[in-house]
């Protein structure tokens, strides 16, 4: 995706910081629309046409970021979503990131280094667009990752938009073992070292929902002390997983 192709949503109440980067990234061919409060943000966020990617600060008045951000995956938001914030500790950033934040940017920062992680995260979505997954079957279940919709006899089972990203991700490497490192890397896009804890809380909630037992899985093996390993079964059926 082009820069001039962009739309970009800055919900920040520090007038400098919002003034600045609007001017920096519009000078980059991006349209921004900037705002000061949550509760415009949120309005924004979740109205259409959608924004291409949103920089969200975490303390604002009216309503916070987290809640923001809350709020709008609820509302089946799927914007890339990057995180500002002068909150550094690991228990925010993993706040964030349960909550549905692409990527979380402590403050003070570059600007070239937010530049990268904008253009690198409009780049993800670009290729999911263009190349996106469709259907699995496996068990008894189907999943529809275009439609983040799955069935289980023809019954629905509801999983969370993070849910279908792990799964996706599990799939597309099924039969090999992924590092609780890499799934933080690639799922969360998280290119720093944080407690990796939150990633076994969504895999045991993943499991509930879709493993006939899920306290001796299918599907979602462990391997101890380094990761998960989906399991690559002959009859599972693919319908354009791209890899």
């Amino acid at each position: 995706m082009k820069n001039a192709s962009a739309r970009m949503l800055i919900v920040d109440d520090d007038i400098k910081m919002s003034t600045t980067l609007c001017s920096i990234f519009e000078r980059q061919g991006y349209a921004v629309t900037g705002v000061r409060d949550g509760e415009q943000g949120l309005h924004l966020l979740t109205g259409t046409p959608a924004y291409d990617i949103v920089l969200l600060e975490t303390a604002m008045p009216r309503r916070n970021g987290f809640d923001v951000l809350h709020q709008a995956r609820l509302a089946g938001v799927t914007t890339p979503i990057i995180m500002l914030t002068f909150r550094s500790n690991a228990n925010d950033k993993l706040r964030a990131f349960d909550i549905g934040a692409d990527d979380y940017v402590t403050k003070p920062f570059h600007i070239e280094e937010l530049a990268a992680r904008v253009k690198a995260m409009l780049r993800r979505s670009s290729l999911s667009a263009e190349y996106p997954l469709d259907t699995y079957d496996f068990g008894e279940l189907h999943v529809n990752f275009s439609s983040h919709t799955a069935h289980r006899n023809g019954d629905a089972v509801r999983l969370t938009a993070k849910e279908f990203d792990i799964l996706r991700y599990f799939i597309e490497h099924r039969g090999r073992t992924v590092s609780r490192r890499q799934i933080l890397r690639n799922v969360w896009g998280i290119p720093f070292d944080v407690s990796t804890r939150t990633i076994d809380r969504h895999v045991s909630a993943l499991r509930k929902k879709i493993e006939p037992d899920p306290e001796d899985p299918t599907w979602i093996k462990t391997v101890y002390g380094v990761g998960y390993r989906f399991a690559q079964r002959p009859h599972c059926k693919t319908t354009t997983i791209w890899q």
